[in-house]
């Protein structure tokens, strides 16, 4: 699906921003559309996938995981491999080509797991343009290697001190740095959302993830996945992945949120399924709020998805019905961290375990002739140090 002109998904999305920040949106709206209409752009960005950050990659049938009790068979699109570990490098490629197009002298990011700032600060480096990061500072406690591989990359990552420390405030410190240098700064937001165009450009970046996907599934198994299971904070993971499925409508699809401690605990970062429809960073969508509008403090386990919004296409499709969104706890995650790695001998990223434990769950209730796949996200090393005293 295309954003409308006003970059609305349905009721969703839109471009919610001050001022000074409307001329620069409609500037990289009209380089967007340029580098987009150009097969010499879209050569580009694959040969650096392919030779960079090592695409295709792989479609992995789950050996032990989730098939003690029969029921449907799981397979894992192993995002985790891309160079960075995780799905995020797809997106930062693609917006760094649009900065160097723009003649941009500067890039900054906002991140919460600190993938999203080490692929910005990857290619960064390999475009040869400086970087800052905006990450909250309880993250900077939780994600201390990021931190130094993001500096051993060349990039200054500033803690943001505000409000709960965490991705909301990196994002909104991002916002305001862009807007103070918005001549010379672009700004790679790392998630479906924000103002239009960058849900569509985020979602356009990883949608080679589902596109890959669908055509594996078709020659590693003979048919279409009957469900497609990712975790979602903002969620371009996810939409990545739905993207290459939206019009096989017998195909259904599963986004799964961190639902924390528990959805009427009051620490959940799950936007979908106990927040209402606001405005936050610029777009239209679900937020996590008070009934006066105010924004809540969120938690999750994982730094990745403890974001108190989502992207406004996600919207879209919970308020369509192509897509159902469900919540996963903390300790759900956490058990499926140390069954999967066990199990499989991969390691996911503590995002990508909402996603694993939801779709076992969902294994069960399908028959041995169906076929889930899931989006493993990223790899859990970057997780490491905060799980390794959790749980013996």
């Amino acid at each position: 699906m295309q954003p409308d002109s006003r970059g609305y998904f349905g009721d969703f999305g839109g471009r919610f921003v001050p001022e000074v920040l409307v001329a620069a949106l409609a500037e990289l709206e009209a380089e967007v559309q340029s580098a987009f209409a150009s097969p010499a752009f879209w050569d580009e960005y694959h040969a650096i996938l392919r030779d960079f950050v090592g695409r295709p990659s792989p479609v992995y049938a789950a050996q032990r995981y989730g098939r003690n009790n029969g029921g449907a068979a799981l397979a894992f699109k192993r995002e985790d491999l891309n160079h960075t570990g995780a799905h995020k490098i797809n997106n930062t490629v693609g917006q760094a080509l649009l900065a160097r197009r723009m003649g941009k002298k500067r890039i900054i990011a906002e991140t919460g797991a600190g993938q999203h700032g080490v692929a910005t600060a990857t290619v960064g480096a390999k475009f040869g343009i400086p970087v800052e990061v905006y990450m909250g500072a309880l993250d900077v406690e939780r994600q201390a290697l990021n931190v130094y591989i993001m500096k051993l990359l060349g990039a200054t990552v500033h803690p943001v001190e505000g409000g709960t420390r965490t991705l909301k405030d990196a994002t909104n410190e991002a916002f305001r740095q862009w807007a103070a240098r918005v001549d010379d700064t672009f700004y790679v937001i790392g998630s479906v959302v924000g103002a239009h165009p960058y849900p569509y450009i985020v979602r356009e970046f990883q949608k080679v993830i589902g596109v890959e996907a669908r055509r594996q599934c078709l020659e590693q198994f003979g048919r279409l996945p009957s469900d497609v299971v990712a975790c979602v904070g903002g969620g371009s993971n996810a939409m990545g992945i739905f993207a290459g499925f939206l019009s096989d409508t017998n195909v259904r699809l599963w986004g799964v949120e961190a639902a924390g401690e528990g959805l009427e605990s009051g620490r959940t970062a799950a936007a979908i399924s106990a927040g209402s429809i606001g405005v936050l960073h610029g777009s239209r969508s679900y937020v996590l709020q008070t009934g006066e509008g105010q924004v809540m403090e969120t938690h999750s386990i994982s730094a990745g998805l403890d974001y108190p919004g989502v992207g406004p296409e996600h919207a879209h499709l919970k308020a369509s019905g192509r897509a159902q969104y469900v919540p996963v706890t903390d300790s759900e995650a956490l058990d499926a961290f140390f069954e999967f790695s066990r199990d499989e001998g991969i390691i996911p990223a503590l995002e990508s375990s909402h996603a694993i434990a939801f779709a076992r769950k969902l294994a069960q209730e399908r028959g041995p002739d169906d076929l889930i796949l899931v989006n493993l996200s990223g790899r859990g090393d970057k997780d490491i140090a905060q799980v390794r005293n959790m749980r013996r």
